[in-house]
């Protein structure tokens, strides 16, 4: 069994991908009952207001993160890398192997919390981490893992705004291709960034719900 931890744990780490190394923020609360790691299309994932706050509720309910940034800053500038699915899927399992060898955390499970097109990536690595146990995607288009869908065995949860037309219906698609245990949750009156009053704190309760039932079990 992991070693209890009892003091909580604030890191700033580096992680080797190929030729490059991505930053990442790694953060452990005592006593965790399971890791997070973050995936995003664009922005970075360390500094992005959206993906702190649903990290804030995690580790409030005694779930590890690692909030990390997928590409570089030239890296984004080039709007194709935003796109490449197997490349953030490489980097994304880059970081997950990281991890995987910090005794700290190392026997917790983990889970993937995936935005944009980092949705796709979480979902596409997933299939080649098998003690990936939970995944959520916000605002996502998992749709760019159309190849990897069936193949996913993680428990998935989608969660897309009311008001984000186009994106919805890409992600009634990609539900419909998953063969695991699997929810379409809409947020009404939410648009693609759920910036409206209330609706991204609905959106970080799901996510820590669905991490708390998956990883604990």
């Amino acid at each position: 069994m992991q070693k209890s931890l009892k003091a909580p744990i604030k890191e700033l780490i580096f992680i080797q991908a190929a030729e490059i190394e991505l930053e990442g923020l790694l953060e452990v609360p005592p006593n965790p009952i399971g890791l997070v790691l973050f995936a995003h299309g664009s922005g970075s994932s360390r500094h992005s207001r959206r993906n702190n706050y649903v990290a804030s509720l995690l580790k409030k309910a005694k779930i590890a993160t690692l909030l990390f940034d997928l590409l570089t800053d030239r890296e984004e500038a080039d709007r194709t890398n935003v796109f490449d699915i197997e490349l953030l899927s490489k980097r994304l399992i880059n970081a997950t192997d990281y991890v995987k060898k910090d005794s700290r955390v190392s026997k917790l499970p983990f889970g993937y919390f995936g935005a944009s097109t980092g949705a796709a990536a979480a979902l596409n690595a997933s299939t080649k981490n098998e003690y990936i146990k939970a995944i959520v995607s916000r605002g996502g288009r998992p749709d760019l893992a159309e190849g990897s869908l069936s193949l996913v065995k993680a428990p998935t949860l989608l969660i897309v705004g009311g008001n984000d037309f186009g994106v919805i219906e890409l992600n009634e698609r990609a539900y419909n291709q998953l063969a695991c245990e699997k929810e379409l949750t809409i947020v009404h009156g939410a648009t693609h960034l759920f910036e409206e009053p209330g609706k991204l704190e609905e959106v970080a309760k799901l996510a820590r719900n669905w991490f708390v039932k998956y990883l604990k079990g």
